[in-house]
């Protein structure tokens, strides 16, 4: 019955998170207690018996347990909260007008294709996330048109996921699979950024025949706003040397073999001296503005909080061998990690995909599918890009609908059919590579 209850508890909780603007209930709380809850009947199914564990003592089981699990999910959370300090910085010092200012035309065939490869590579760079909120400003500098402004950021959030999916620091689900080392940085990206771009290319391709004319641009009201008086210098080194400390993670972990979020936390601390060396004659209130220190306020601290809350989750269904006889089931029905990876994708649509992620992997151990195997590439694929399916099934997406006030429904009529093309003629590409 315990077993049975724990399931049911995640599922409260998953739906919970996927209705959080309906219930109003931010999705980090509901997250923190279904982990929380979810440990709690763990515990009592293995004191009745009802789950069988291997161990002298639950006193010693569990408590080993969660070490175990805890270890692996801090170092997601270290590596995020490195990475979005960084990015927070670039932003405080204007870095992003580096690539924003070059773009000029005003046709929107053109346009779209210019702001979507942009979304596509700078998102394998930074994230999708991070990436989808620096385009979702900069398109409200640039369309003044509702119905034309909501469909270029449609595009975008495909491509946001789509240029995500095949980078190891692009999306948050293959930042999980390169930590827990089931793929390896060269592989993803030679193995992956072909469906990823034929992901983009599809929907991208089909809406430049539908759209046609020039965007209008809004009326640009010169509010004199405090600017922070960075210089030219300033911004452009904090700028290259906030994307060299990301692009260098990767050859960090090669050479050192240490794990990712110590690449990230190299990075940081040495943007961290760089900034307080060239702000050290600056007054205390415009140098803090430009600090970590100051930066560090602004972190999407409930995202961080989300992540942990879930993933503990999750790893209480993992510990008390739910994820294993899910495993069992779809390998028994399905026969195929095509089609498993398919819907998990679909899945991913309709709730968050780092749980999918980490129920994956705790499903399958890389005894089952090895380093770089078809099934880690293609989970990585399909849980980065399925959710673009719809606006509330992947970060991104769920950052451009709140800033930019994107009906659900509208998404659902213009979009949804776009992202599903994509993805599925992704795969398909994928499967006629190998």
């Amino acid at each position: 019955m315990l077993y049975t209850v724990i399931i049911i508890a995640f599922l409260i909780g998953y739906l919970f998170i996927a209705l959080e603007h309906t219930v109003k209930i931010d999705k980090a709380a509901t997250a923190l207690l279904t982990g929380t809850v979810c440990w709690v009947l763990l515990v009592f199914a293995l004191e009745n018996g009802t789950i069988s564990y291997s161990g002298d003592s639950i006193a010693h089981f569990i408590p080993e347990s969660i070490r175990h699990h805890i270890g692996d999910i801090s170092e997601i959370l270290f590596f995020l909260m490195g990475a979005m300090t960084i990015v927070e910085i670039i932003d405080a010092h204007e870095g992003f007008s580096i690539i924003t200012d070059r773009i000029s035309t005003t046709n929107k065939v053109k346009l779209i294709w210019i702001l979507s490869v942009v979304t596509f590579f700078l998102s394998a760079v930074l994230d999708n996330l991070t990436t989808a909120i620096v385009m979702a400003a900069l398109l409200k500098k640039m369309i003044a048109d509702k119905e034309d402004l909501w469909l270029f950021a449609g595009m975008l959030i495909i491509a946001a996921n789509a240029g995500g999916a095949w980078s190891p620091i692009g999306d948050v689900t293959t930042i999980m699979l390169w930590i827990g080392g089931q793929v390896t940085t060269l592989n993803i990206v030679t193995k992956v950024i072909l469906p990823s771009l034929i992901c983009l290319l599809v929907p991208l391709g089909i809406l430049s025949i539908k759209i046609k004319g020039n965007i209008r641009k809004p009326t640009m009201h010169q509010e004199k706003s405090e600017k922070l008086n960075v210089n030219h210098f300033e911004k452009n080194i904090v700028f290259f040397l906030g994307i060299g400390a990301l692009l260098f993670v990767p050859i960090f972990k090669t050479l050192t073999h240490l794990p990712p979020f110590m690449g990230i936390l190299f990075g940081l601390g040495t943007i961290w001296v760089t900034t307080e060396i060239i702000h050290r004659e600056k007054e205390t209130l415009h140098k803090n503005s430009l600090s970590i220190v100051g930066v560090l306020q602004r972190i999407d601290t409930p995202s961080i909080l989300f992540f942990l809350g879930i993933l503990i989750a999750v790893a209480s269904l993992q510990t008390g061998g739910h994820l294993a006889e899910m495993a069992l089931f779809l390998d028994n029905k399905l026969h195929n990690i095509y089609a498993i990876n398919t819907i998990i994708g679909i899945l991913s649509a309709i709730v968050d995909n780092v749980p999918l992620v980490a129920g994956a992997m705790g499903m399958y151990s890389i005894e089952t599918y090895p380093v770089d195997h078809t099934f880690w590439e293609l989970l990585a694929y399909c849980a980065g890009t399925g959710g673009s399916i719809l606006i509330i099934g992947s970060a991104a997406g769920v950052a451009i609908m709140g800033i930019l006030k994107i009906d659900f429904i509208w998404y659902l009529k213009k979009i949804s059919l776009l992202a599903l093309a994509g993805y599925l003629a992704g795969i398909i590409t994928y499967m006629l590579l190998n």
